[in-house]
C-alpha cells in the first residue's frame, strides 16, 4: 500500500497551511544564488497543490512572501516579484482546468503593480471554481492581519455599528484576511526551523504542527501524505481530556 492509500479521506484537515522554507539553503548547497532555489521551488508548489486537491483538502494556504521579506536584498526581492508574476501567468490556466480557486491574503497593495494585476486577473478567472481554494499569503504577517482587523473593528465601534462590549472572538475573526475560511488544522514547515514566523498568529491557535528537515524545493506529494498521516495519528482535544472525547 502506498502512502496516498493510507490516508483516511474521512479525516482530512479542511485547511492546510505551509511555511515554504529552505529555498536559499537549497540553492547554496548547489552553489547557486538564492533565486535559483525560488525557481526550483515551483515544482514543490505544483506537487503540493495537486496532491491536496486530489485528496479533497478544501483550503491550502502557502506563505509565499512575508512582510519581513521586504527587508531582503533588493535584487532578490525584485527577482522574486518577477518570478511571482511569470508563475501566476503560467499557472492560472492549470488552476482553472483543475477547478481550483485562487485567493490572496496580506497587504497586496504593497506589491508591484504588475503583481497586483496578474493576481487580480487570476482571482477573477478562477473565482467560480470550487474543488479547492489555493490561498497565497503575500506581503503577509500575522501581526499585520490582527492589527488591520482591530482597526476595522475600532472603526465600526466609532461609527456606532457595534458596541465595544459586543466584540467577541467571532467578531475579530470576521475582520481578519481569512474571514470565511476555516482555521488551519495542519501547519507544515519545511527546513527544520521550529517557529511560526509571524504566520496566521490568530488562526493557528489549535493547529497541529508538522516540521520536516526537508528543504522546500525537495517537497513532493509523498511528503504531504506523510504530514497528513502524522496529523491523523494525533488526538485533537481542544483543551478537553481524552475521556471527554470518548463520551
Amino acid at each position: 500500500m502506498n502512502l496516498k492509500e493510507k490516508v483516511d479521506l474521512g479525516n482530512l484537515p479542511k485547511h492546510i497551511a505551509v511555511i515554504m522554507d529552505g529555498n536559499g539553503r537549497w540553492a547554496k548547497k548547489r552553489g547557486g544564488l538564492r533565486i535559483f532555489g525560488h525557481q526550483n521551488a515551483i515544482k514543490a508548489v505544483r506537487d503540493t497543490v495537486e496532491a491536496a486537491a486530489e485528496l479533497g483538502v478544501g483550503y491550502l494556504t502557502l506563505y509565499a512572501f512575508s512582510t519581513e521579506n521586504w527587508s531582503r536584498p533588493m535584487e532578490e526581492v525584485s527577482a522574486l516579484m518577477t518570478l511571482l508574476v511569470s508563475t501566476i501567468r503560467k499557472e492560472t490556466a492549470t488552476l482553472n482546468k483543475n477547478n481550483i480557486r485562487l485567493q490572496t491574503i496580506g497587504n497586496t497593495a504593497s506589491l508591484p503593480e504588475a503583481c497586483q494585476r496578474e493576481l487580480m486577473e487570476a482571482i477573477e478567472i478562477t473565482k467560480d471554481n470550487n474543488r479547492m481554494t489555493l490561498v497565497l499569503a503575500l506581503s503577509y504577517s500575522g501581526r499585520w492581519d490582527i492589527t488591520q482587523a482591530v482597526q476595522r473593528v475600532a472603526a465600526e465601534v466609532g461609527h456606532g455599528t457595534i458596541q465595544a462590549d459586543e466584540i467577541t472572538e467571532t467578531t475579530i475573526a470576521g475582520y481578519l484576511s481569512t474571514a470565511g475560511m476555516p482555521d488551519p488544522e495542519l501547519l507544515i514547515r519545511t527546513s527544520g526551523e521550529q517557529r511560526i514566523s509571524n504566520f496566521l498568529l490568530w488562526q493557528l491557535a489549535y493547529t497541529e504542527l508538522y516540521i520536516t528537515e526537508l528543504l522546500w524545493p525537495d517537497f513532493r506529494k509523498e511528503h504531504l501524505y506523510e504530514a497528513i498521516l502524522a496529523y491523523q495519528s494525533r488526538e485533537r482535544r481542544f483543551g478537553k481530556t481524552s475521556e471527554q472525547l470518548t463520551k
